[in-house]
């Protein structure tokens, strides 16, 4: 058994010696009537003057902490009580373990100290008895009769993981039409890697406000702070279980360490993790219409154009609903909203500087066969070298937000990428650079056409890329985010190299051009999708 050093005990029995009474125990936090978990909660170690009515010492530890924190605890209670009460030893101590009594026993042996048991701890269970009416009257963060069925739709959600293809700005509208909730507008985050989740605002006004204030104030942290605080909203998010993973993408995290956290946000009420019973059905129908709707268009949902569609879903209700069973949903996309979300943000095209396009033919004899290619993102700081060190062709002012520019790279030997520079310069530079859809109408095959547009209306093909590709897919989410960053700002960099020890890692001194363009959706191009015609070109 651990005792204390021969210093403690001397430094011990030198507190002056009362002539009173103590009580000391350890018990769970949680209360009887709660059903969580309570070694979560962990437990509580009380020390009290029941002579004088007062608290010495208390601490909360895990539950497989060893009983060496109950006298941990203890040397608090003499050496640095809680006020009023002064540093001081008891006489006699009163626990209503054997174990915890016993234990003592062995370490005050030196202090003069009696150590007795109790069946009853009058002060100490009157503290807990409060400790647990305070548990039990704290509100749960959701409802118990919903809480699992919520946790469960959550997690249907998480595995259909919508962030994949929808954007922040696409945004879904789901009409429920009940408890006073007219319709609410899904916003899905997590294209960006960085925080999952869906916000259900209560209405478009709120929405757009709150994009309008990011957008006017996104360098400001307390404004941001601020715009936050004023949405209207329901929120479902996901974080990591552990903490300690805080670094690590979600998505590569199992399921089993995922925790999907509800609450509501409002100008009046701040944010609030919790869901009260109203609340957490309409949460409920929400994420359930949802999923639906993400299941049965999942495939319209990942085409490049944000399409219109919409479905009615009758939904059940829990049971404890006694006086409905099931309600109607509506679930649609909103098109004309994206479009005018992505329009506050900048993210298109400026009219005036594309101008009409007039498109005439796809050609695909810019690009060399054989180059490297690979979309990618140059770092702000990588983007200064390089418009001081390469042939650059500015596009406008960019502002510098997230990791860097997005780039289109080619790489190719030295005399093909001096004639693809001296190309474009001919016609007056580039103007565009755009992915669209292509098919194959003989074996069924989707492509992600990549395409650059020069300032004279011509389009040319640099890439041909699966649908089906994961490797594109999370290049081109990755693309469209930092597109997304800087309002629409992208490059091409041309570069040496492709057979030399740099093949598929351009150096900077690889680097014979730069040009700066505008990103155009297939919706800002307007061709459509382009067939794979027998002669097996794109037409």
């Amino acid at each position: 058994m651990t005792s204390f050093n021969r210093s403690t005990s001397r430094r011990l029995k030198k507190l002056t010696q009362i002539p009173s009474v103590w009580e000391g125990d350890r018990r769970p936090l949680s209360s009887p009537s709660q059903h969580s978990d309570s070694e979560a909660k962990g437990e509580c170690i009380l020390w009290v003057d029941y002579s004088q009515g007062v608290v010495r010492g208390m601490d909360v530890v895990a539950s497989d902490i060893g009983p060496e924190a109950i006298v941990r605890t203890l040397m608090q209670a003499m050496e640095h009580p809680q006020s009023p009460a002064r540093p001081a030893r008891p006489q006699r101590i009163v626990v209503k373990d054997r174990e915890i009594q016993f234990y003592l026993r062995g370490v005050l042996q030196d202090l003069d100290i009696a150590i007795d048991y109790a069946p009853e701890l009058p002060l100490i269970d009157e503290l807990f008895r409060g400790f647990a009416d305070i548990l039990d009257s704290q509100t749960p963060d959701l409802p118990p009769q919903y809480a699992q069925i919520l946790r469960e739709k959550a997690f249907a959600i998480w595995q259909a993981a919508p962030w994949e293809f929808l954007e922040e700005q696409q945004i879904l509208s789901i009409e429920i039409n009940k408890w006073d909730v007219g319709t609410l507008y899904a916003s899905v985050m997590g294209m960006l890697g960085m925080e999952y989740g869906i916000l259900f605002y209560r209405s478009e006004e709120s929405l757009k406000q709150f994009r309008a204030a990011v957008l006017r104030d996104e360098e400001s942290t307390e404004h941001l702070e601020e715009a936050f605080l004023k949405q209207d909203c329901l929120f479902l998010t996901f974080e990591s279980a552990d903490e300690t993973d805080e670094e690590d993408d979600l998505a590569d995290l199992p399921l089993s360490e995922i925790d999907p956290t509800f609450g509501n946000i409002h100008p009046l009420e701040g944010l609030r993790s919790v869901l009260y019973d109203e609340e957490a059905l309409v949460i409920l129908v929400a994420i359930e219409s949802l999923s639906r709707f993400i299941r049965d268009h999942r495939r319209q949902l990942h085409e490049d154009i944000f399409p219109t569609l919409s479905r009615r879903y009758r939904i059940s209700l829990p049971q404890s609903e006694e006086s409905t069973k099931s309600i109607a949903v509506t679930v649609s996309t909103m098109p004309q909203l994206a479009a005018e979300l992505e329009e506050m943000a900048g993210f298109g095209v400026d009219e005036r500087e594309i101008g009409n396009l007039d498109f005439q033919s796809l050609q695909d004899d810019l690009i060399p066969e054989d180059s490297f290619l690979s979309l990618g993102v140059v770092s702000w700081e990588m983007l200064e070298y390089l418009r001081k060190g390469v042939s650059y062709h500015p596009a406008g002012e960019i502002k510098q937000v997230g990791d860097g520019l997005p780039v289109i790279l080619i790489q190719t030997s030295r005399p093909k990428a001096k004639t693809v520079i001296e190309r474009i310069e001919t016609v007056g530079g580039l103007r565009a650079i755009c992915f669209n859809p292509g098919a194959d109408s003989f074996d069924g095959d989707r492509y992600d056409l990549g395409l650059l547009q020069t300032q004279n209306g011509e389009l040319f093909l640099f890439g041909e890329f699966l649908d089906e590709d994961p490797i594109h897919v999370e290049a081109r989410k990755k693309w469209n985010q930092r597109c997304k960053n800087t309002k629409g700002y992208c490059g091409l960099i041309i570069a040496k190299g492709l057979t030399g020890a740099s093949r598929g890692n351009p150096q900077l001194r690889d680097m014979m051009a730069l040009f700066e363009a505008r990103s155009l959706s297939p919706k800002d191009l307007g061709i459509g999708t382009l067939q794979l015609m027998p002669q097996l070109k794109f037409e």
